[in-house]
């Protein structure tokens, strides 16, 4: 048999690679990859703004407490993760739709390197983009509250979170948390690693998009209904309250779980929805 033959065969040309290669092409080549990265960056910095913003003024003006100041700027991100799970779900499924995945698992008949690839090329890309979004959202956000001075008695909070009784006596106080405050950092490497998560959290069905949408915003509406000796014990271990927790820098009570904890039971969800993917894309016809 020939080279050629040998190597058409037995795809001796496909390496990992060039299976990543491939994927980056794709991906960088849709246009909803753009429109959807451009959405997230969006909501994620301008609602973090935002939220500061009306907050700081609320605080300023009226008195209050703000328990978490860098996981206010951060709040973005909880509709912005729509936009990733779209993203995610049109990357895989696209190609079914259009029949493009009869020439990549043509190419690239063992479909592990394929699977691979998109993980890889995905996860790089989307974490990226988002730990950059996370670092603009929380400077922005920190400078906005930090623009607001309150007269007023200073409550310490909990963690260091922001407190104040207006005071006309009082000493001024800034409303804003440096980056070096406890737990601020890894809540904004924790912002985009969340977000990588929810991209991979729903795989190879048709329903994508509405399961990611049921599975984020309707099972926590849906788990309030339970009784409520349950709820708490129930709610903190879905994927929205879990993967979330890690922007938290301070501990809310025991309704929700720790930083880690929470990253490490949605990094469980993840990895269910990935190997069940990958049991999908070796068993179902192209």
């Amino acid at each position: 048999m020939t080279a050629i033959g040998m190597e058409a065969s037995g795809h001796l040309g496909v390496t990992q690679p060039r299976a990543m290669v491939s994927e980056w092409i794709k991906f960088r080549s849709l246009r909803s990859t753009w429109w959807s990265i451009g959405i997230a960056l969006l909501i994620s910095v301008g609602l973090g703004i935002l939220f500061s913003a009306l907050r700081g003024n609320d605080i300023a003006n009226h008195g209050g407490f703000e328990q978490d100041p860098t996981a206010l700027s951060l709040r973005g991100f909880f509709l912005a993760q729509l936009a990733a799970g779209v993203l995610g779900a049109l990357f895989i499924t696209g190609e079914y739709s259009t029949g493009m995945i009869r020439a990549t698992l043509s190419a690239v008949p063992r479909r592990v390197p394929v699977w691979v690839a998109k993980i890889v090329i995905f996860a790089v890309v989307i974490f990226g983009i988002t730990l950059v979004a996370a670092f603009v959202a929380f400077l922005g956000g920190q400078a906005v509250l930090s623009s607001y001075h309150a007269s007023a008695e200073f409550i310490p909070g909990p963690g260091g979170g922001i407190g104040v009784i207006p005071d006309a006596g009082g000493t001024l106080h800034s409303l804003g948390v440096s980056i070096s405050h406890p737990g601020s950092v890894r809540a904004i490497f924790g912002a985009a690693l969340y977000m990588v998560g929810v991209g991979f959290i729903i795989r190879n069905t048709g329903g994508a998009i509405a399961a990611l949408f049921g599975l984020l915003l309707v099972l926590p509406l849906l788990a309030q209904a339970l009784p409520s000796s349950l709820q708490q014990d129930v709610t903190k271990y879905l994927p929205l309250l879990a993967g979330t927790a890690i922007m938290n820098t301070t501990q809310r009570g025991t309704d929700q779980l720790a930083p880690w904890t929470g990253l490490g039971v949605f990094a469980l969800y993840v990895a269910a929805a990935l190997g069940l993917g990958l049991y999908v894309l070796r068993r179902r016809d192209a």
